[in-house]
């Protein structure tokens, strides 16, 4: 059951190649990236694209948090070698620290909680 929602951002390096290349790993990502968000708690991950800026839903239930998906990952090396190869497409928003990827945002509006 999702409980939470987050939208994070991040932007791609902006060659036209390498943002293509991209997308297309994205269009069948590893299966063992798949079984490591599911198994973080996440219920629904979703990408949007315009340029070279993308934004990310993550819905997930109440035993996810980012804390615990950044453990799990630093202990998988699959993950671990699924996100040198994507900072080869990847740059880090401005305003971001080191080796810093998606970067969390603020949610400044929802309809619901404004009927």
């Amino acid at each position: 059951m999702v409980t939470q929602k987050f939208g994070l951002a991040l932007d791609l390096n902006e060659d036209p190649t390498l943002m293509a290349e991209y997308k297309k790993y994205h269009e069948k990502i590893w299966p063992e990236i798949t079984e490591s968000i599911v198994n973080s708690g996440i219920e629904n991950l979703e990408i949007y694209c315009i340029g070279n800026r993308m934004f990310m839903i993550i819905e997930a239930n109440e035993t996810f948090t980012f804390e615990r998906k950044g453990e799990m990952d630093a202990a998988n090396p699959v993950v671990q070698k699924w996100e040198e190869l994507m900072w080869k497409y990847q740059k880090a928003l401005p305003g971001a620290k080191e080796a810093e990827k998606w970067i969390l945002m603020d949610k400044i509006f929802d309809l619901h909680e404004n009927r």
